[in-house]
């Protein structure tokens, strides 16, 4: 069920309990830990913290604790499932589900008991009404106690034909609402889309119980951040969101234009600006960052040499020498970076980049340290998906969860340096598949596989990595082809995910368009597709369109997929 108010419903229920998080390995189920971490610090709550990457481990984790706690938060993950049917738990444990996945599963909606959602109320999410798909098994009771009822032979018959029309009817009417049942179903449960952040929900409970520091408002605007990073949630949602953050930027950072009151330099501050949409150019040089950034690689075709032209071209109309562009942008020249913006975007629309000025939040600390949020969103996801091996499983999972905090700067910048690394292959990548025409169209949808043996391919076993590869491939292939039905299509992407095993891993994507509402249809059609061939596969990752599927059955899986989508 959902919960109206958080602080009465859900925090103080646990403030006196052990609790056991299950953490989501995504920078906003990071950040909302985060934040649900130090209102747990202000209170003394114990709790024990276990990163799951997937639903095996969600499941291992619930079995190895079930015995010493009864109250569970589960950040990112479980919404969008029947939880009580996957855990099988007892009657006195309870879940407290914040997750930003839709649609959620509508056993756990309707469960007044163990399951309470703690989800924005002013999202639009459409649940079906609670007649239209659970019904009472009264009727069928009933019939079985009119059978041993009447004495009379005449009236016996008589009632027996009644019965029959009756249960007849009855039969009848619950084959209608069968299979209206499953047509609301499968209306509601198509297709896969991403709510308010879980970051931001988990702020707005420290703000109404007036625990909210800056710390924790620069955690919400990472977690907005890392959505729209990913491309989950649509410019609009993004932009009311950024407002509603704003207004608690400036109630949390005002004293900083009062001369009087203002702050030590030491001190965090947040401040709102337009910024380029340029990744990591404030810590790479702006050469860099306009050659392994999408957009700027989509809009101006980097990968050709006609693109690289176009590049040096938009560099002298800004004015901008190779030099300065080359070297570190914290090196360039005062008198270039201070109306650098400007220039970029007066040069940008000329080359058809109306789009590369956006609303973001920075943080200042020290005289040296400025980030803006995508920096750390970049970094951190870098951090997560390292794949040097340092130890155990979750040693990445703490270290990302470490890099947020402003006393571990250099966790922070090895996450910078990790992030030029992931955005440097994934263009590399893009550039390769497209000169070497990589992607394919198979009709209902596009479709690129990476061989084992491509540069960086370790890498693209990670689910958020090659979801980021996805996105910039399509966008780069939308830009290049010539082919109008193309541009419409969606992409399903595979790479090698363990070679031993004989296993891929496998993204499918929405369309790339203006109006595009980032809804996801891959994840049934996956499963059906998967259910119609037998395929071996594992739906074992939170986000239902990312599946890991065995190699000998690839073909006929796409096959299947191909006349569902037809």
């Amino acid at each position: 069920m959902f919960v109206s108010d958080c602080r009465r419903e859900f925090y103080d229920l646990i403030v006196t309990q052990r609790v056991l998080l299950l953490v989501a390995s995504d920078v906003d189920a990071l950040c909302a830990c985060k934040i649900l971490q130090a209102l747990f610090q202000c209170d003394h709550v114990q709790y024990t913290l276990v990163p799951v990457a997937g639903w095996q481990e969600l499941e291992t984790a619930f079995l190895e604790h079930k015995d010493q706690f009864k109250y569970f938060v589960l950040i990112n993950c479980g919404a969008n499932v029947d939880l009580l049917e996957i855990l099988q738990p007892e009657e006195d444990t309870f879940f407290f589900v914040c997750d930003s996945h839709r649609p959620i599963n509508v056993v756990n909606v309707y469960n007044d008991t163990q399951i309470k959602l703690l989800v924005k109320q002013d999202d639009d999410l459409d649940v079906p009404a609670y007649d239209d798909i659970f019904r009472d098994e009264e009727d069928e009771e009933e019939d079985s106690e009119n059978e041993s009822e009447g004495s009379e032979p005449l009236e016996k018959r008589r009632r027996f034909e009644e019965e029959v029309i009756e249960r007849t009817m009855k039969r009848r009417e619950r084959r209608e609402w069968e299979a209206r049942r499953r047509e609301i179903l499968f209306d509601y449960e198509q297709y896969e889309y991403h709510g308010t952040s879980s970051a931001m929900v988990m702020f707005d409970l420290a703000w109404i119980m007036s625990k909210d520091l800056n710390d924790m408002l620069w955690w919400a605007i990472v977690g907005l951040t890392d959505q729209w990073v990913q491309d989950k949630i649509t410019q609009m949602k993004y932009v009311t969101d950024i407002g509603i953050l704003q207004r608690h930027v400036s109630r949390h950072n005002h004293r900083n234009e009062d001369e009087e009151n203002s702050l030590s330099i030491d001190c965090m501050r947040i401040a709102f600006e337009y910024d380029l949409r340029l990744a990591l150019y404030q810590h790479w040089s702006l050469y860099e960052s306009l050659c392994n950034t999408s957009y700027t690689s989509a809009s101006l075709k980097l990968w050709s040499v006609q693109g690289q032209k176009r590049l040096q071209e938009f560099l002298a109309d800004m004015g901008l020498p190779l030099k300065q562009v080359k070297q570190k942008f914290n090196s360039m020249d005062m008198s270039l970076k201070e109306n650098l913006r400007e220039m970029i975007e007066e040069s940008a629309s000329k080359f058809g980049m109306k789009d590369l000025r956006v609303q973001t939040f920075s943080i200042h600390f020290g005289f040296k340290n400025k980030f803006s949020a995508s920096d750390i969103v970049y970094a951190t996801t870098s951090l997560m998906e390292n794949i040097e091996k340092e130890g155990p499983e979750t040693t990445n999972f703490i270290k990302a969860l470490d890099s947020l905090s402003r006393g571990n700067l250099d966790k922070l910048h090895q996450g910078l340096d990790l992030a030029k690394k992931q955005l440097r292959a994934i263009q590399q990548t893009v550039a390769s598949c497209i000169c070497t025409n990589l992607v394919i169209s198979q009709g209902p949808f596009l479709y690129c596989s990476l061989m084992e043996g491509t540069p960086d391919v370790k890498l693209f076993s990670k689910p958020v990595s090659l979801c980021l590869l996805s996105k910039y491939l399509l966008k780069s292939f939308v830009c290049s082809t010539k082919n109008k039905r193309c541009k419409l299509l969606p992409l399903v992407m595979a790479a090698p995910m363990d070679v031993e095993q004989g296993t891929v891993i496998m993204v499918g994507i929405p369309p790339e368009s203006e109006s595009s509402d980032k809804k996801n249809f891959f994840g049934r059609a996956f499963e059906k597709a998967a259910e119609s061939t037998s395929s071996r596969t594992l739906h074992n990752h939170f986000e239902m369109s990312i599946i890991e599927l065995k190699t000998e059955d690839r073909s006929k899986f796409l096959d299947a997929l191909i006349s569902l989508l037809s």
